[in-house]
């Protein structure tokens, strides 16, 4: 991994015509952000794939600001709870923040995603290269961030949330809720589930052309440090 990060170059990921990029290349060190969204729809799959995903891809983010000699601030949201490192190039901290994403109890949890962007709008003061991660299987608008920062979503998805497949008569579990459900999966149900999330996330895709923010989808089964590096490669 440790080669990998090296490769990671961020000042390719500049957009030409916005104000504010001028500002935040100008300074020969950036402030780059990486901020975890925990909720319980990243309960899923086995051996809670999503949260080791995200934990992984996060932390890779953040040596990776480490190696380019960059100010790092890592900041996770879950239920009714912020954490934040302090703008850094110190391993601890990034140690500290690898550890919370990945320890945090994400069951019965909820976001309260525009409280979310303003709290993290109102926290970030300089113009920033700023890292969103989650699943993003809510309508999320990452708008009022990108008017002053250098926004990338990075989904993170279990390939079977996107192509589940034909399970006949089984039990479903909320993870929010914990609620219980009975039920027959068969192809008339998946096709429409998939109906639903492929119109979610044409519709996701949509807002952040609207916006210039960049985005990249890394499944569970995939190599992150390999789909990571074709943002900056």
């Amino acid at each position: 991994m440790g080669d990998d990060i090296r490769k990671i170059n961020w000042t390719i990921t500049a957009k030409l015509g916005k104000p504010y990029i001028k500002e935040l290349h100008a300074n020969r060190e950036l402030s780059v952000c990486v901020t975890t969204l925990l909720s319980a729809s990243l309960y899923f799959g086995e051996d809670n794939k999503k949260q080791k995903t995200l934990t992984q891809i996060a932390t890779i983010l953040a040596y990776a600001a480490q190696y380019n000699l960059d100010l790092f601030t890592g900041i996770t949201y879950s239920h009714n709870n912020i954490y934040s490192t302090p703008p850094t190039k110190q391993i601890y901290h990034i140690e500290e923040f690898s550890k919370k994403v990945f320890e945090t109890n994400v069951l019965k949890t909820t976001l309260n995603y525009e409280s979310v962007f303003k709290d993290l709008f109102q926290r970030l003061l300089k113009p920033s290269l700023l890292f969103v991660i989650g699943d993003f299987l809510e309508e999320i608008d990452l708008s009022l961030l990108s008017q002053k920062h250098e926004v990338i979503a990075i989904i993170v998805r279990d390939r079977e949330e996107e192509f589940p497949v034909k399970l006949g008569e089984v039990l479903l579990q909320n993870p929010q809720s914990s609620m219980k459900l009975n039920t027959y999966f068969a192809k008339k149900s998946i096709d429409k589930y998939r109906e639903k999330l492929l119109e979610h996330d044409r519709k996701m895709q949509e807002h952040f052309s609207s916006y210039g923010i960049r985005s990249i989808k890394i499944f569970t089964d995939e190599d992150a440090v390999a789909k990571l590096l074709r943002l900056f490669i």
